[in-house]
């Protein structure tokens, strides 16, 4: 079999697998055993040997540590009442900003998803609150679920990010080089999010941005206390990180003591919000490892197949440049997109597209940003975009108007891909900044 047929045909395993509806971590392990099993023509025993030696090393990993501890966290923080606090500490700060409130929604995901790690439970527990809140002051309903379903997906790169921490793992760069990484273009998408929505409250008379009564207070202490949860625990987790105190994983687990500190402080402890929290970091932790497991299993396969090499050459042999490689592979990123969630996206492709990324020259960890960006388009992208199905459930919408409240911040972010693409150091300019320091 020709190489192009042996592409195809892992291709054609891995739809036909996850297609049939089964766990995508199960429809990986399917792909690579039987591309191991049926082309590379290896013995059981041999399967079963390699598939043993890549679990045991792929979960045994520190870094892993940190997923559970960093999904804990903003678990703990999901179930209490300091996403409330957090929209009134925000509410006087940007209700004489263009657009009022709407920005409420920007700000309030940027920060929660600093102690999140997650675009689904960012989006959720901001939209908890400010949905409410915009609805009663009657802000533009469309304007007030697309600024959260595009600042919802901030969780995956403003860090801690889980997609982050498993990127570096596969791809073997450093996770506080990551994260430091990802700062900058999680500052920029939020700041174009937040430049269209006062754009579009200056051009449009009828988004609603009259301020209300509790919004005309002036800004003071009593603020500042309801923003300092939040404050806390980005000091205490990102604190520690950059100053070489802590790793990504000890810093995790620093912030889940710092949440139930804060969380007993408040007087909102309970043992239902431990164990609850607890029982869905396992679940969440569980099915991420999984897919690690499956992605390293699905990359020895590979490997074995001279795969990744032979995909490489091909579209060297295309004589592409730079740019045009990094156009396709967005292309290829918005397609998968649209069937896939992040963390499945990027433990499928990886394999492929970094050694292309290498040969081509670019920085694996500028393309670690690029591919969550990526993959935060993923999360606003129909039919399968899980902010989507997350604002749906918060406002009974049809998931075709959530989607299309959701477009002009789809456009944003293309337009930070287009900028970090052109301006790599965007990206690059803090690791280096930090690691020059140490």
């Amino acid at each position: 079999m020709t190489e192009l047929g042996v592409g195809l045909t892992v291709l054609c395993l891995i739809f036909l697998f996850l297609g049939s509806g089964v766990w995508v971590f199960i429809g990986l392990i399917l792909v690579s055993f039987t591309t191991q099993f049926f082309i590379l023509d290896f013995p059981i025993s041999r399967i079963g040997s390699i598939a043993s030696k890549i679990m045991l090393r792929s979960a045994s990993s520190w870094e892993l540590a940190a997923i559970p501890m960093f999904i804990w966290m903003g678990d703990i923080i999901f179930r209490t009442d300091i996403s409330q606090r957090l929209f009134k500490g925000l509410a006087p700060l940007v209700a004489r900003v263009p657009g009022r409130l709407l920005h409420v929604n920007i700000v309030g995901c940027t920060l929660f998803a600093a102690v999140s790690g997650s675009s689904t439970a960012t989006t959720a527990t901001v939209g908890k609150i400010s949905l409410e809140e915009l609805s009663k002051r009657q802000y533009d309903p469309l304007l007030s679920v697309g600024s959260l379903a595009g600042a919802g997906s901030l969780g995956l790169l403003i860090p801690p990010s889980i997609v982050m921490i498993v990127y570096g793992i596969l791809a073997e760069v450093s996770i506080v080089s990551l994260f430091a990484a990802g700062v900058f273009p999680g500052l920029m998408v939020a700041a174009l999010y937040s430049l269209y929505i006062a754009l579009r409250a200056e051009l449009d008379p009828k988004i609603k941005t009259t301020l209300a009564v509790e919004d005309k207070q002036p800004i003071g202490l009593k603020d500042f206390f309801n923003l300092l949860p939040i404050f806390i625990l980005i000091f205490v987790v990102l604190g520690s990180i950059y100053s070489g105190l802590a790793t990504p994983s000890e810093a995790a687990a620093i912030g889940v003591v710092t949440a139930i500190l804060i969380v007993t402080f408040t007087g909102q402890l309970s043992f239902a919000l431990i164990a609850d929290s607890l029982i869905n970091s396992v679940k969440m932790s569980a099915m991420v490892v999984s897919l690690v497991i499956a992605a390293a299993l699905l990359s020895t396969t590979m490997g074995y197949l001279h795969l990744p090499q032979s995909i490489a050459n091909m579209i060297g042999g295309l004589d592409l440049s730079p740019y045009g490689l990094i156009l396709m592979l967005a292309l290829f990123y918005i397609m998968l997109g649209l069937f896939l969630e992040g963390i499945s996206i990027t433990v499928m492709s990886l394999p492929i597209t970094l050694p292309l990324i290498v040969q081509a020259g670019f920085d694996p960890m500028w393309f670690g940003i690029f591919l969550i960006l990526m993959v935060e388009l993923a999360t606003i992208t129909p039919p399968v975009g899980f902010n989507l199905f997350v604002l749906q459930g918060l406002t009974n919408m049809p998931i075709s108007r959530v989607a299309r409240a959701s477009a002009p911040f789809f456009l944003l972010l293309c337009l930070g891909v287009v900028i970090l693409t052109i301006f790599p150091q965007i990206a690059l300019w803090l690791p280096t900044f930090l690691k020059g320091a140490g």
